[in-house]
């Protein structure tokens, strides 16, 4: 994902799990739910993320996100 960055690698705003399910579907064509990723604050800093992610209540993933300047 690109997002707008200030100094020290702090994002304007953050990264959502809507915007990071939506990225999915359209690179990878994983359609995912949003709500399916546990990630209650949003990402905030450029780098990578990982995310986990519960596809059942027996099954969890985790996603790795990289956030880089746009």
């Amino acid at each position: 994902l690109h997002a707008k960055s200030g100094e020290g690698g702090r994002l304007f705003g953050s990264v959502t799990s809507k915007q990071i399910a939506d990225e999915l579907k359209k690179s990878h064509n994983i359609k995912l739910d949003k709500r399916k990723l546990d990630l209650p604050d949003g990402i905030r800093s450029l780098g990578v993320t990982n995310v986990p992610v519960r596809l059942h209540p027996e099954v969890s993933a985790t996603v790795k996100v990289q956030v880089t300047e746009q």
